[in-house]
């Protein structure tokens, strides 16, 4: 496996270099490309929970809808890098656009409870689709050098899009076609940017196949950052509104909450990993866990105190979510290649599992301990990963 991985490591050097000063082109127009991707994303979880809402299903069956798109997630992982190799890593990302583009008129077309089962398993596969992709051509792209900087700016576009997808809902309402339209237009916008760019992508034609399965013992730890991740970050979207209404918050406070929690998430991916880039992948690791586990123990104190919430939540956020990024970078530095291709479809699985874990495990520990259960597993989530990064060999 070693001389497989050294043999990827210079197969992916030879071709980045091969891109010259067209490769700052084409990293641009994956990180618009995602941005636009996410933000039509953003628009269904809200949307469709509004529509369910309005038609007065009841919320477990709201939350086991919503589950589909995370289920699909971990189910479609170990096909992508096959049919990436089989088909074209840029051509299954085109085809995942168009998939979703049409799974979105299906179900503005029949806004059906049932109907939206199967539909939003099958967003999960084609949201895997392009993300998979994406994820490697940034990180087979990107320059040991810069790795963290650029990685830290995909993770901001992300984030940039899904918290544009809302205000789809704020500008086109959530009644008929008018939202649904306007994410068919936005699913169209990411074809238009990836079409120009496809012929200086990466591909990973002719090599090796490597199952998901045997990437797990390569990078376990990595792999339960990601799941912590996960866990983190739909576990507050899902529950911190929940946490700040049972101190007599308001819809509106709890809305900017999750709001300043965006921003966050924005602002300080790039920092993050430039204190990679410039310091130590694993120290940034640290102080990350350090961060997030000190802000779950704060989080009590500073609920009812605006001017302590804001800032809080901006740096909890960021530093919850940030160590996606970190492994996002780690694992470009460690693996390219095929094998690249499927680390990233195994994160894929482990970000599905931890999404649907997460807020499962955090509303659990609110309803048999009080508020107080939902800071506290946050809080011993990243404490354990403190302790394992801590004492694991470099």
């Amino acid at each position: 496996m070693t001389v497989f991985v050294s043999g990827m490591a210079r197969a992916a050097d030879q071709q980045t270099h091969q891109y010259g000063p067209s490769r700052a082109v084409t990293l641009a127009a994956i990180m618009v490309l995602i941005a636009v991707f996410a933000s039509a994303q953003g628009l269904t979880y809200p949307l469709l929970s509004i529509i369910l809402k309005n038609q007065e299903v009841p919320a477990v069956l709201i939350g086991l809808n919503t589950a589909m798109t995370p289920l699909g997630l971990i189910v479609s992982a170990p096909l992508i890098p096959v049919l990436a190799r089989a088909i074209g890593a840029a051509r299954l990302a085109l085809v995942s656009i168009i998939v979703l583009a049409i799974l979105l008129a299906v179900i503005g077309a029949f806004q059906n409870l049932w109907m939206w089962f199967p539909a939003r398993f099958l967003l999960g596969f084609a949201i895997n689709g392009l993300y998979v992709t994406s994820e490697t051509w940034v990180n087979q792209l990107a320059t040991d050098e810069r790795r963290g900087r650029i990685l830290g700016l995909f993770s901001s576009c992300l984030s940039i899009g899904f918290a544009l997808g809302p205000f789809i809902i704020v500008a086109f309402g959530s009644q008929g076609w008018p939202p649904f339209v306007a994410g068919i237009v936005l699913v169209s916008c990411s074809a238009a940017v990836l079409l120009p760019v496809m012929s200086r992508l990466p591909t990973f034609d002719g090599e090796e196949h490597v199952p998901v399965a045997s990437f797990l013992p390569l990078a376990p730890l990595l792999l339960v950052i990601v799941a912590i991740a996960a866990a983190f970050d739909q576990g507050t979207l899902s529950l911190l509104p929940v946490y700040g209404l049972s101190f007599g918050l308001g819809e509106k406070v709890m809305a900017t909450a999750i709001g300043v929690m965006v921003l966050g998430n924005i602002v300080l991916q790039v920092p993050i990993g430039w204190i990679a880039d410039v310091w130590s992948q694993r120290g940034a690791l640290l102080l990350l866990c350090a961060l997030a586990v000190t802000g779950s123990v704060l989080l009590p104190y500073a609920i009812m105190d605006k001017w302590l919430l804001w800032p809080l939540l901006f740096l909890w956020s960021a530093a919850g979510y940030g160590v996606y990024t970190l492994a996002l970078i780690e694992l470009g530095r460690r693996f390219s290649g095929s094998i690249l291709l499927t680390g990233n479809a195994a994160f894929a699985v482990m970000w599905g599992a931890g999404g649907i874990v997460g807020p499962t495990a955090l509303g659990s520990a609110m309803s048999g301990f009080g508020s107080g259960g939902f800071p506290a597993v946050i809080a011993a989530l990243y404490a354990g990963l403190f302790i394992a990064i801590a004492v694991r060999r470099r």
